[in-house]
């Protein structure tokens, strides 16, 4: 049941909601753009938000880079982006962010003969065949990891993000910070120049690629693994522990944020200590403007995320395996807005 409801929702990669005219004359359908990494949730919140208010939301899956450029040209309501601005772009832009849900990357394989979760990997050794050092699926380095599994001769494809990616964020920046060799040549951000590998547009990109090429690798939110029937691996925790990505590992890796330590909600999730913590795990973010030019526009925002944090929005953010977030976290959260974001007048518009 799980999967056709995701099948559902990430069957094109931009959704629009509210296309028919609203009842009430004040109703505002709102807009956004940026990362396809939580576009699963933020396309079931539309749906049953749309249903119970009217108002309708038009998000479009285009990537993190995509949705910080929309919100900074503002052409939309609100960004969306998996890489957390730090507290001085967010000062240069007058813009501000706060965090929706917590998810995770996992590692996607196309391995005849493996079942999911079988293989095993540690973050060296993805960012080894990231590198391109690692080209085939016998070597050593995976055999020695992976006694008795059968390991195929294949030749590995990587496949990779080709536009600026929140996803490729958590990726490239987990690998930074366990191989020194990845972060010296490669490093991080939504964009980076791959060293090897072929690129999909979106995590729809990715999913499509892995699925079609034997012997290919790469990296997806884990709601399109769970969509696609994909071959996740295990991958080995800050702990020492192989963990498989889940709920309850992306749980693990939050248990220790401070968001109220945090300038400007920057934190980053990945490499987390912590028993089962999921190593490749990350918040999304939301990009507001702090003075609102169309300040009914942003009240309409605000109520929306609002309501994505009652028990109802919850309880579908769980069925599609993303973590919400804690009560006390939404409450700064509203703090904030109530704080910071005004419309002309210097008037609040929470």
């Amino acid at each position: 049941m799980k999967s056709e409801i995701v099948q559902r929702l990430i069957s094109c990669t931009a959704i629009v909601f509210g296309l028919a005219a609203a009842t009430s004359a004040t109703a505002v359908d709102i807009t956004g753009a940026g990362a396809t990494f939580p576009y699963p949730i933020y396309a079931k919140w539309a749906e049953a938000y749309k249903a119970k208010t009217n108002i309708g939301m038009n998000y479009q899956s285009i990537g993190s880079g995509g949705g910080i450029k929309q919100i900074q040209n503002k052409t939309v309501d609100f960004g969306a982006s998996d890489m957390p601005l730090t507290p001085q772009e967010l000062d240069k832009d007058g813009l501000l962010q706060f965090p929706t849900v917590v998810g995770g990357d996992v590692p996607v394989v196309n391995l005849k003969g493996i079942k999911a979760g079988e293989l095993k990997m540690t973050g060296p050794l993805l960012a080894d065949i990231y590198l391109g050092k690692i080209t085939k699926w016998n070597d050593p380095a995976i055999a020695a990891l992976n006694k008795g599994v059968k390991l195929p001769e294949t030749e590995i494809t990587v496949v990779h993000r080709s536009d600026g990616s929140g996803t490729t964020f958590i990726w490239v920046n987990y690998l930074s910070k366990v191989s020194p060799e990845w972060k010296a040549k490669v490093g991080e951000g939504t964009s980076v120049a791959w060293p090897a590998g072929v690129g999909g547009k979106g995590n729809e990109g990715v999913a499509s690629y892995v699925q079609r090429i034997e012997g290919a690798i790469g990296y997806v939110e884990y709601a399109y693994a769970l969509q696609n029937k994909m071959t996740t691996a295990a991958v080995q925790s800050k702990n020492g522990e192989f963990v498989q990505g889940n709920a309850e590992s992306f749980k693990a890796a939050a248990a220790g944020a401070d968001w109220a330590k945090a300038p400007g909600m920057y934190l980053i999730l990945t490499d987390q200590p912590g028993k089962n913590a999921w190593p490749i795990s990350g918040a999304t973010f939301i990009l507001m403007y702090k003075v609102q030019a169309k300040p009914e526009n942003a009240k309409e925002v605000l109520k929306f995320f609002d309501w994505a944090y009652t028990s109802d929005g919850d309880k579908l953010a769980a069925t599609l395996d993303y973590v919400p977030l804690p009560g006390n976290v939404t409450k700064q959260i509203k703090d904030i807005w109530k704080q910071q974001i005004k419309d002309s007048s210097g008037k609040s518009v929470y």
